[in-house]
């Protein structure tokens, strides 16, 4: 076993050699340092440790007791501890902070923030984070179609849509065309299956069937309807896109909501917009 591929693991190793600060484990060939206030009371030379191996400040090799919150093969959501020049750094629960590249960030982060990402070595052999996951996302979901799902933003397309991680572990896409409200890259979101593909990748919905959606689409008009006055530019022949950016809704939902006032006798529409009636 090279101790070097199998950074970013947990691994038992045994204790070679014991010194003033630390002991050595592995093989006499080959060993890293466990650091004297890692290791645990009583250790001899032959038992065996079970250790997190990274590298240190300097970029050595070295060993930990403590468990940190991601290794290598996990996917896990992380918090920006702090922005520099070559990236960011996360807080990955060791003393050194996880370096996250910009080349490996699907999205703006500010410190904070949480991201979901996943363990890599770089071309250096330094350990370091990558928000790159959809290679690395399960395809087989417990899930089927109209089952309610959560999960972490962790990447948006303009031609796809929104790429979700659902329970941070199975690929999923909020398409272009369910892609109402606003996201950015780290936001937990709940949804609804909308489909399952036959490989096994999901697509979602953020809104509710169409029948069931319709009461709070109408709701959201009457709200702003009353911010604005009372009236609003807009009829079932406004154009799509004003529409989503007014409203965040697609124009056959909007038509639906609209539909839905009139029936309750809360709207009028005329040659300039729809107006609220007053009782």
């Amino acid at each position: 076993m090279k101790l070097q591929e199998e950074l970013g693991k947990k691994r038992t190793l045994m204790v070679v050699k014991k010194v003033d600060f630390g002991v050595y484990l592995g093989t006499n060939e080959e060993r890293v340092l466990l650091p004297k206030k890692q290791v645990p009371k009583g250790i001899e030379i032959g038992d065996p440790v079970e250790v997190f191996l990274y590298k240190d400040s300097d970029d050595r090799l070295i060993a930990t007791t403590q468990t940190p919150k991601i290794i290598m093969g996990e996917l896990k959501t992380l918090t920006v501890a702090d922005t520099g020049r070559i990236g960011a750094f996360l807080d990955w629960g060791l003393p050194k902070d996880l370096l996250l590249p910009f080349k490996e960030q699907t999205g703006k982060v500010s410190k904070g923030d949480s991201v979901l990402v996943a363990l890599y070595v770089d071309k250096t052999g330094r350990l370091c984070a990558t928000m790159k996951v959809y290679a690395k996302l399960d395809k087989d979901s417990p899930y089927q179609k109209d089952d309610e799902v959560q999960g972490t933003v962790y990447e948006i397309s303009d031609n796809f849509g929104v790429f979700v991680a659902v329970d941070d572990r199975y690929s999923a896409l909020i398409p272009k065309r369910e892609e109402f409200g606003s996201f950015k890259v780290g936001d937990r979101v709940t949804a609804r299956v909308t489909k399952v593909h036959d490989d096994g990748k999901l697509n979602l919905s953020v809104r509710k069937k169409a029948f069931l959606q319709m009461d709070e689409d109408a709701q959201l008009l009457l709200k702003k309807l009353k911010m604005s006055g009372g009236r609003l530019p807009f009829t079932d022949k406004s154009d799509a896109e004003s529409i989503k950016i007014e409203f965040g809704l697609s124009k056959n939902a909007f038509k639906r909501a609209v539909g839905r006032l009139l029936k309750e006798q809360k709207i009028r529409i005329g040659e300039k917009g729809i107006e609220i009636l007053e009782k």
